[in-house]
């Protein structure tokens, strides 16, 4: 994937400033998963900052053009991709639909939220790459929905290897406004981490399934 150096410095430098990405190598957060990891990614927070998600909406809404040309229907991955999902829409003025991780259990029982045509060209938005399971089950559903999924583009990835063989897998092209290596680079040139500390955060990317599994 190629980016845009300065984008992705810039993206990263954000993100750690108004700490939607939080970095502590030292007392490592557990995710969901069960996961010990020394970072924690919620991009939600950029939207409580105008300067930081207008920045955000600017910048993939160009990549959007781009990498797949304006499409029909920009959507979005729920619940996290929503709000930045919308506001690409309006940048590039075409509509909105949203995809839930499955179909509501009552009314119409949609999955898909909005007017989507079959047909239509769809670019996805999401706002974080993991394992990229949810994001694909996504594209999954916007496709048996009869959508062309033209690709989809994320704020930032963690960069695992497993995510990149799923969208491989897949066939479906990822851009990222951001990633981790740049995020370290970041961190590291603006001293929000040390010359250790980056090497305890570099050794996390490696096997990060059994990172500090045995630390209590």
């Amino acid at each position: 994937m190629d980016f845009n150096k300065d984008t992705a410095k810039k993206t990263a430098e954000l993100l750690l400033q108004i700490k939607a990405i939080k970095l502590n190598p030292q007392t490592p957060f557990t995710w969901a998963s069960g996961w010990k990891s020394p970072i924690y990614c919620d991009n939600r927070i950029t939207l409580s900052y105008p300067t930081v998600r207008n920045f955000l909406k600017e910048e993939i809404a160009k990549l959007v053009e781009e990498k797949h040309g304006k499409p029909d229907v920009i959507a979005g991955v729920a619940t996290g991709a929503i709000a930045i999902g919308i506001l690409v829409a309006q940048e590039l003025g075409v509509p909105f639909v949203y995809v839930r991780p499955e179909p509501k259990k009552h009314g119409r029982q949609n999955q898909i939220e909005g007017h989507l045509e079959s047909g239509q060209n769809v670019v996805v938005i999401e706002d974080l790459i993991s394992t990229g399971k949810s994001s694909l089950n996504a594209v999954k559903a916007l496709k048996e929905a009869h959508a062309n999924v033209k690709g989809m583009i994320a704020i930032f990835s963690y960069g695992f290897e497993i995510a990149t063989d799923n969208f491989k897998n897949d066939n479906v092209e990822l851009t990222t406004l951001s990633n981790y290596e740049y995020l370290l680079e970041q961190a590291l040139d603006s001293k929000y981490i040390t010359s250790e500390e980056l090497l305890t955060l570099e050794d996390w990317r490696v096997e990060p399934s059994k990172w500090k599994q045995n630390e209590k």
